[in-house]
């Protein structure tokens, strides 16, 4: 189905984000009148090469030309006049400029296939999903049909069961009477009451063929459902068990977060009572065939095989049923999960997806690590089952206090890892083990974590992370703790969507079409078409980039922390058009008007920078595009951001202070965009009555560019007289010129106290 005709079909508070992914720039009429003509082209080929964006417009204009005459043919006027419209609207905005709108359509299709994701996700979860839109997939329909299937045909037996027992207590009962009275040992030739006998014996070799046919029947019809079950117990666990864990390791590194075992949950213990069920009709067949039984006794011959096969299918379904429901993780970094510091409290969840209640604090949980290197789990590392500390009742165990201490030996610790690999990239399991007695079967079951990583000193947090992002994002093998020793390689097409995911699992906003190609410019060069490009291991965390003294990954985990910590609320709001290159700065502020700016992250700080780019017109009138060097967490410590971007200031030939920052790109004023972020300032009137009150010279933190320097700008703490000391200072460093200017962040207060 075609990708436009998916998204009409989604649920209304979907169509919502559909609707804010278009506006004049690429108004969704052309979207919707041309879908699969424009599904067909490689816009993100065509947004990275101008000879091919210039052929994809005119065929563009040539399309519209195509569907205006069909309109005209229908005698359309509304349609006619709106595609006059829009095309008139792109000649006039993107003739010269066709790698923007090739951009522009590249990244709308590119949200669509995240919606389209994000939604179907939802859907097969079965959380979030709006009653009027379905409630689970076609195969799931099936595996709920195949569920009641299972429970209409095991009661049905149940039926049957009964029907046997009863024949068969008429049988015994009217065999045991014949033979009390000694009919069945006299010599029917020989006796008067010979017919009499013969008819009774003929009525239970009757009664003894129904029963024999009915056993055979039963021990078929069991043999079915057996193979029934294990066949929707395949699908179950193969395919929706595996589907839920796969989604798990996506949701760990940041990807869509419905990841709820009620469903499932429900649909196991559903086929689980069943089990039980027809093995307690299996243990049935014995009794009856203890009481009676004959030469080829079906029961005999088949129970046996029966009996073996449930218990079969229930061990497993049950150790299947043992699982990881919240993976370690330490409270103080929610959002990296799999990342354990020796000596830090972290926190895991199991589940038993069988719903008994008789197994309400009967198992007894243990939790262990591999032996790769030697570690003591300290804490409660033992815990019993219980139903009460879920919401729904459901049979897990929480484990709150548990931590790693290393044990000290040869190999800095290592018994049998590689030694070349890294701390970073050795991979543990924590496994938890527990016994069930559950009718007369004994069952250990056991499971273990995914993969995580045990590091000593929170500055291998990045690269720890890297190695789970990695691993989970490549492999759902469930124990490939050697996983590092040959690392596989990913596409950018994978690597795109986790760094995305990086940014829009712990803020509202993931990353663009446009922002993930500089991110591919600055891992693979520029290519044009990154999509199936192949990235390695080393090139996304261990080589340095070209040019650079630090990895690609550490310069993008700098900035993600940047942002979290320093300028979420502008993020959020869409201010940050951050991953730039400066090229595509530069041809997108040069045609708009002086005191127009971006936000952008800076290339060359290790630690994470932001800077604004700006235009201004020379004395010439000639178009310069200017950037500040590059603010840090250490100075955004000092003030924030916005505070920095509402108080910037430069000061021209004249000895002026000018604000070079107006309009927020492409023209939100600056003060819409920034004003509700800045702190407003405390005036606080002092009680003059007060003989205790002591009067201080205010002063407020700003930040300059020293002049003739090319560090970055440094906060410093002046008073008004100073300020006006600098600028009205005579001699030949009072007229600086317009690049050499002192910078100041924020106009300064023009009250000072009364003398002391």
């Amino acid at each position: 189905m075609a990708q436009w005709n998916q998204l009409q079909q989604l649920d209304p508070r979907y169509l919502e984000q559909l609707y804010h992914l278009y506006s004049d720039s690429f108004p969704m009429e052309l979207r919707q009148f041309l879908a699969p003509w424009i599904e067909s082209q490689d816009w993100g080929y065509a947004a990275n090469k101008e000879s091919h964006a210039t052929l994809v417009f005119h065929n563009l204009l040539g399309e519209i030309d195509q569907q205006y005459s069909r309109f005209l043919q229908e005698n359309n006027v509304l349609y006619q006049h709106n595609l006059r419209r829009i095309k008139q609207h792109l000649q006039s905005k993107y003739l010269e400029k066709p790698m923007e709108i090739a951009r522009i359509v590249a990244r709308c299709l590119w949200e669509e296939q995240r919606l389209l994701q994000s939604t179907t996700t939802a859907t097969q979860d079965g959380q979030g999903v709006h009653p009027s839109g379905p409630v689970v997939t076609e195969k799931q329909q099936i595996l709920e049909h195949n569920l009641q299937d299972i429970r209409k045909r095991v009661q049905d037996m149940e039926q049957k069961m009964k029907m046997l027992e009863n024949l068969q207590d008429d049988f015994d009962f009217n065999y045991k009477t014949l033979k009390s009275q000694g009919e069945l040992t006299q010599d029917l030739n020989g006796s008067g009451q010979a017919a009499a006998i013969r008819m009774k014996m003929s009525q239970l070799e009757q009664m003894l063929s129904a029963l024999d046919g009915l056993r055979r029947q039963i021990v078929t019809d069991m043999g079915g459902l057996l193979s029934a079950m294990e066949f929707v117990q395949k699908n179950l666990l193969d395919e929706e068990l595996a589907d839920w864990k796969r989604r798990q390791q996506i949701a760990c590194i940041g990807g869509p977060p419905k990841i709820c075992l009620d469903r499932l949950e429900t649909w196991i213990t559903s086929l689980a009572e069943s089990q039980l069920q027809i093995r307690q009709q299996i243990k049935k067949l014995e009794e009856l065939q203890q009481k009676v039984s004959y030469k080829g006794d079906p029961i005999i011959q088949h129970r046996p095989v029966l009996e073996e096969k449930i218990v079969d299918i229930f061990r497993n379904l049950m150790k299947s049923a043992f699982v990881v429901e919240r993976q370690p993780c330490m409270p103080m970094h929610p959002d990296r999960p799999l990342v354990i510091k020796t000596g830090v409290q972290f926190t895991t969840k199991v589940r038993l997806l069988v719903k008994f209640p008789e197994l309400n604090y009967q198992l007894k949980i243990k939790v262990c690590i591999d032996k790769s290197r030697k570690f003591n789990i300290l804490g409660t590392n033992t815990k019993v089952m219980n139903m009460e500390e879920s919401n729904n009742g459901s049979l897990s165990a929480e484990f709150k206090h548990l931590t790693l201490r290393e044990q000290r030996c040869g190999n800095g610790g290592r018994t049998n890892s590689d030694a070349s690999l890294i701390v970073t990239e050795e991979l543990h399991l924590i496994t938890f083990e527990t016994e069930v007695y559950h009718q007369g079967l004994k069952m250990d079951l056991e499971t273990h974590s995914l993969p995580v990583v045990v590091i000593s000193n929170i500055c291998q947090m990045p690269n720890a992370w890297a190695s789970i992002l990695w691993y989970n994002m490549l492999t759902n093998h469930p124990k490939n703790v050697n996983f590092f020793t040959k690392p596989p390689v990913g596409t950018w097409d994978q690597v795109a969507e986790v760094l995305s995911w990086q940014f829009s699992s712990t803020t509202k906003r993931g990353l663009t079409f446009e922002q993930l190609t500089t991110l591919a410019e600055k891992l693979l060069g520029a290519l044009g078409n990154y999509s199936g490009c192949q990235i390695t291991w080393a090139k996304f965390c261990k080589e340095n980039m070209a040019g650079k003294g630090f990895s690609f990954w550490v310069w993008l985990d700098n900035i993600i922390d940047l942002v979290k910590k320093y300028i979420l609320a502008l993020w959020n709001e869409g201010y940050i058009m951050g991953f730039i290159s400066k090229e595509r700065e530069r041809a997108i502020l040069s045609p708009k008007p002086p005191g127009t700016f971006l936000l952008r992250f800076s290339e060359s700080s290790k630690e994470g920078g932001i800077t604004f780019t700006w235009v201004e017109k020379d004395i010439n009138g000639k178009t310069q595009i200017q950037s500040v060097e590059p603010y840090t967490k250490q100075q955004l410590n000092s003030m924030s951001f916005a505070d920095i971007i509402m108080g910037y200031k430069i000061m021209d030939a004249t000895n002026i202070l000018v604000s070079p920052l107006v309009y927020l790109y492409p023209e939100i004023p600056k003060e819409e965009a920034f004003g509700k972020y800045c702190r407003a300032e405390a005036i606080e009137q002092p009680d003059m009555t007060d003989p205790g009150t002591n009067l201080y010279l205010k002063t407020k933190f700003i930040c300059v560019t020293p002049t003739n320097s090319s560090n970055t700008s440094d906060l410093l703490l002046m008073s008004p007289q100073t300020l006006d000391s600098l600028i009205h200072t005579e001699g030949p460093e009072a007229n600086p010129g317009p690049m050499e200017s002192l910078t100041l962040d924020m106009e300064l207060s023009t009250d000072v106290a009364s003398p002391m």
